[in-house]
């Protein structure tokens, strides 16, 4: 049982359509986010872009939807935030823009492909759901696809917080899968590191949400194995595995 590894949306829709599951990591923040969310029993609508459409999506949809961390207010609560949305009421249907994870995710379902969102919160949950549904057969393969940022100029900014989210996943799995060596080496950074939740709060992304003002995003984010809920997108919105 093989397990594939890749970087952000691009890869996404390369591998989508030769596997049967694709895992989406993006621990700053948006599959912490999903989680935080489905844990309350709210559906999460990933959605590309953060711009006008957004709105008429979340009003197609009957959702509320999350602005900017620093849009969110005492009236509106709801952001990509993870503490602002564990803190806040729990709306049935959240629409939640991301241009990196909710791109892969949208890019994997495209392709065919179910869709987990996995962090450092659930990553052992979402390893055993794997394992129980039979993912990673020669006829039902497995991608985990770590977001990554963006620089300036659009291109993929890898990022330190999505590679261990990942890994911790692939290092969950192989005792029953085989890993690619990409796979291989993303499981061996996760187990050589000492102090996962000291490298994301030390890391780039959890620098610039200290210096943004966000510091329990990173908190949220480091809750190793706090949770056993999995994300999984049905009819575009993701809800708990049943």
């Amino acid at each position: 049982m093989t397990v594939s590894f890749g970087w952000g949306p691009v890869e996404s829709r390369v591998l989508a359509p030769a596997a049967a599951c694709v895992v989406v990591v993006d621990v700053l923040s948006f599959t912490t986010s999903v989680g935080v969310a489905v844990e309350g029993g709210t559906a999460v609508l990933p959605y590309r872009w953060r711009d006008a459409t957004a709105v008429a999506h979340a009003r197609e949809n009957d959702a509320v939807l999350a602005v900017g961390r620093r849009e969110a207010t005492e009236a509106h609560p709801w952001s990509l935030s993870p503490a602002a949305l564990r803190a806040a009421p729990r709306p049935p249907r959240l629409v939640l823009p991301s241009p990196n994870g909710s791109t892969i995710a949208a890019e994997a379902a495209a392709g065919g492909a179910a869709v987990v969102a996995a962090s450092l919160r659930n990553h052992s949950a979402v390893a055993r759901l794997l394992r129980d549904l039979g993912y990673g057969t020669a006829d039902r393969p497995l991608a985990v696809v770590a977001s990554g940022e963006r620089w300036p100029d659009g291109s993929l900014r890898p990022a330190l917080e999505d590679l261990l989210g990942a890994g911790a996943v692939l290092s969950a799995l192989r005792g029953t899968h085989t890993l690619t060596p990409e796979a291989t080496a993303a499981a061996t950074l996760w187990d050589a590191t000492e102090d996962p939740v000291a490298a994301l709060h030390g890391c780039g992304s959890g620098r610039e949400l200290y210096e943004y003002g966000f510091p329990q995003d990173v908190a949220v984010a480091a809750e190793i194995d706090h949770s056993a809920t999995v994300p999984v997108l049905v009819e575009g919105a993701f809800q708990e595995a049943r």
